[in-house]
């Protein structure tokens, strides 16, 4: 072997080192079959009372079978089996428990099965709106479960009956699945099962008639509720003028309010989050403003949902610049408005990339001491990084710290890496030096971070000295660490250090896994020891380390650059030999060596060997082409293949268009270029001004 690991020691030694490693790395550890693997393969297609005696443990909170509930909740014994392992202590019920199991059901009959059993067990579940709202969201998904006269049967043979609590919870996930007549049935039989219409069941089948825009059916359920001597509360109200503000007659929300304080129920937060949405949706934005001078006087005071509904609102129905101005004069006005109404905001603006005018609401913000959280300033700042002048992020970096407000290793990180890129590597370094002085990179996780950072920009001695920092300060590296600096130095082709970071990879007990081969092959490809690179390709399948497309496509590319095409078919040839899917980059670097041969058949036939396997064409594909035809003088079939690329779903990039124009230019077209020039400029396309047009 000529290279790959041999280069860094003897096969042997590589060989030893690595044994000795692997006395203190963990080994392949086939696992047992579990209690759960050994049932579901079973053949036998009944319980019995000593098989489910047999299960010890299946129901403890740390581990729980769904597919034996599965298995129970399917018979028609399954109300005594529960009981049983209940009894028998096999079955702990907490809220852990009862939402696992109920999310793990396929068949929607299941879960309401076992609600009503749990119920049964422990009735204060009745008052869990988490566990309710987990069934109503299971019976949605794996619904509709009808009520049917099986089912009514089914749940009295259990000894329980059709409650209200029940019927409510399947009325719910009926109106979501569109079922609003079916809803208005089964509310006009419910004497069939022993109930009455009340309130709360005409509440809840006129909020499934909304759901469904059944406005008109919803309405006549509340002319009917005095019928069945049904009062409407505030709920029954708030349902409907959700309902009509959703419909946009917002005019009858609010006759709808008068006739509720008519009948002496006062409007309510939730209420007057509802009108606001509703004013908005309909652009009648000064008036959803109003309603805060409304509850202001009546002393309710707005929650997250209604601030949250006004922001949303004014962004969607006007330009973002006017819905700033509009929503900054407002919270001059407002000093005690929750904090989701400065996040709001700031999230609306940096989303639409707006810079200059989050920056202005983030320094109110912070000014006015709103708390703003991780996620929110992460989207900001990081909109200000890619947005704003350096020094102006800067700035408004300095102007947060100092203040006392805690900014995230990723925006420092982002900073750090604009300035780098800049040249401004003294800016870069005191925002890293700040970051370490907070406490921020404690663990290996933003060790290797701040490592990836500095690979990324190539600047490895940086990196290195990260490295070292990382074990002075006795944090210890993992297989991410060394993986990321062996990338890095791959890519300035610095062998060496490839190498003895491979000795090292393997002194703290790793095993080099894709990752690691697939760098020190791009090492050994981009310092043209190509040789050494396949060698190393054998060497990692004796590793048991399968070759992915980036490892053959690495070589594949090498092979062409140094102008060895047949040998990278071969390996194509390989590659799709031992599974491995081709991609578009497999193809590429083929088909541009072709063409820059002039080979163009041998390049279309890879082509259609491309569209065989539903590869999708990119820029580089066309522009080898492009390029072939027209060096070969063919240019109407080059403008055919250039007028087709959009309408095939690969949109002309810079380089495409530039690269086409300059051989028609040169072939003395220049209308046509003068053409594509103007459809350029129409997409927004920088070109460089072209004097012989």
């Amino acid at each position: 072997m000529r290279g790959g690991f041999s280069s860094v020691a003897s096969r042997s030694s590589f060989t030893n080192l690595s044994k000795q490693q692997n006395q203190h790395s963990l080994t392949p550890i086939t696992p047992k079959p579990s209690n759960l693997d050994s049932f579901a393969t079973t053949t036998k297609p009944l319980l019995n009372w000593n098989s489910i005696a047999a299960k010890k443990g299946n129901f403890r909170a740390t581990v729980i079978d769904h597919d034996y509930f599965t298995q129970i909740l399917a018979r028609k014994d399954w109300y005594l089996l529960l009981n049983h392992e209940y009894k028998a202590k096999r079955v702990t019920l907490n809220h852990q428990t009862v939402v696992s199991i109920l999310q793990n059901q396929e068949n929607p009959l299941h879960p309401f099965r076992f609600y009503i059993w749990v119920l049964n067990i422990c009735p204060s579940f009745s008052k869990n709106q988490s566990v309710k709202g987990v069934l109503g969201n299971v019976l949605y998904r794996k619904g509709p479960l009808l009520l049917s006269a099986e089912l009514v049967q089914d749940i009295r043979n259990s000894g329980n009956v059709i409650t209200v609590d029940f019927l409510c919870v399947l009325i719910g996930s009926w109106g979501r699945l569109g079922l609003g007549k079916y809803c208005v049935d089964i509310l006009e039989q419910v004497s069939y099962l022993g109930l009455a219409p009340n309130t709360r069941l005409y509440n809840v089948v006129i909020d499934a008639l909304i759901k469904c825009n059944s406005l008109d059916l919803a309405y006549l359920k509340f002319q009917q509720m005095q019928v069945d001597n049904c009062n409407p509360d505030r709920f029954t109200y708030n349902i409907l003028i959700h309902g009509v503000c959703k419909a946009g007659v917002v005019d009858e929300a609010l006759r709808l309010v008068k006739q509720m304080e008519g009948v002496g129920f006062s409007p309510n937060v939730f209420t007057y989050t509802i009108l606001v949405e509703g004013f908005c949706n309909a652009k009648r934005v000064d008036e959803a403003f109003e309603l805060f001078g409304v509850m202001k006087s009546r002393g309710i005071v707005p929650n997250e949902a209604t601030v949250r509904s006004l922001v949303n609102g004014v962004f969607r129905c006007m330009p973002p610049d006017k819905g700033f101005e509009l929503l900054s004069r407002w919270l001059e006005k407002e000093p005690t408005l929750p904090n989701v109404a400065c996040s709001s905001m700031l999230y609306f603006l940096s989303t639409n990339f707006l810079p200059r005018e989050a920056a202005q609401l983030l320094r109110i913000s912070i000014d006015r001491g709103y708390f703003l959280d991780n996620s929110t300033l992460n989207i900001v700042l990081t909109c200000l990084i890619k947005g704003l002048e350096l020094d102006d992020t800067c700035k408004m970096l300095d102007f947060t710290t100092v203040r006392g407000v805690k900014v995230s290793v990723d925006i420092y990180l982002a900073l750090a890496d604009a300035l780098y890129k800049a040249g401004r590597v003294e800016q870069g370094n005191r925002y890293l030096d700040q970051m370490f002085k907070d406490g921020l990179v404690s663990n290996t996780f933003y060790y290797n971070r701040v490592i990836d950072c500095f690979c990324k920009i190539k600047m490895m001695e940086k990196a290195s000295d990260a490295f070292k920092d990382m074990l002075q300060r006795g944090v210890t590296p993992n297989v991410v660490t060394f993986n990321t600096l062996i990338s890095g130095y791959s890519k300035v082709e610095k062998v060496n250090k490839v190498h003895e970071l491979l000795v090292m990879l393997l002194q703290h007990g790793f095993r080099p896994d894709i990752f690691t081969f697939s760098s020190l092959i791009d090492s050994l490809c981009r310092v043209n020891r190509i040789d050494d690179a396949l060698d190393c390709l054998t060497e990692m399948v004796e590793w048991g380390v399968a070759p992915n497309a980036v490892t053959y496509n690495t070589l594949i590319r090498a092979l062409c650059i140094l102008g060895d095409v047949g040998r990278s078919l071969k390996l194509l040839r390989k590659m799709q030999g031992n599974g491995i899917k081709a991609d578009v980059f497999s193809f590429n670097a083929l088909i541009q060596s072709f063409c820059r041969m002039n080979k163009i058949d041998q390049a279309q036939r890879l082509l259609v060997s491309m569209l065989t396997l539903d590869l999708s064409l990119d820029n580089l594909t066309y522009g080898a082409f492009i390029r072939a035809l027209c060096n070969s003088g063919r240019f109407d079939e080059a403008k055919k293949l250039f007028s087709s690329m959009e309408a095939n779903g690969c949109i002309p990039d810079v380089l495409t268009c530039k690269l086409y124009l300059d051989s028609i230019i040169q072939s003395g077209r220049t209308e046509e270029a003068q053409d594509v020039l103007r459809e350029c400029r129409k997409r927004g396309m920088l070109l460089e001004p072209i004097t012989s047009l």
